[in-house]
């Protein structure tokens, strides 16, 4: 199992590098704490990513309870020029999107299409069934098309 991996799965899930990072300690620090519970015959990787999603998780109720933290830096006065790259916008744009997806939506689609996790292994990681994950990646993806804006199809001529 990869540290970089882990870290990539909470960077995404986060969206801040700092309690991404926070989030991997706590689950590695987990991990060794309660190693005694992994069984060696199902995979190591599945394992660390749940302890890593039920972190995450715990986390975001505690958030909820406690309210919105806004740093005094978040105040300031917004930049007078946006950002002139299209394709940062449209990064920008999607992550937007991602981010307002419900929950179980993300947290599969970014195991999945992020961390290249198999479906067996990420439904397992979720504790779902395949065909439910498979549910929430089509309804995932349907939402991102969606957001994207409409997709202009080819219109096909018959010529005579």
């Amino acid at each position: 199992m990869s540290v970089p991996a882990l870290r990539r799965y909470a960077r995404a899930l986060t969206r801040n590098a700092d309690l991404a990072d926070d989030l991997v300690q706590d689950c590695l620090e987990r991990a060794i704490r309660k190693q005694r519970f992994w069984a060696p015959t199902g995979p190591l990787q599945g394992w660390l990513f749940k302890l890593l999603l039920n972190l995450y998780r715990n986390d975001l109720r505690r958030r909820r309870r406690q309210g919105d933290h806004v740093p005094i830096e978040a105040l300031g006065v917004e930049p007078a020029v946006p950002a002139p790259q299209p394709g940062r916008v449209a990064l920008a744009e999607m992550s937007r999107a991602i981010d307002a997806l419900p929950v179980e939506q993300r947290e599969a689609l970014l195991l999945v299409v992020l961390e290249g996790v198999s479906y067996e292994n990420a439904a397992a990681v979720l504790g779902i069934p395949v065909g439910t994950l498979m549910s929430r990646l089509s309804r995932a993806r349907a939402a991102l098309r969606r957001a994207a804006g409409p997709e202009e199809e080819p219109r096909l001529r018959s010529v005579k």
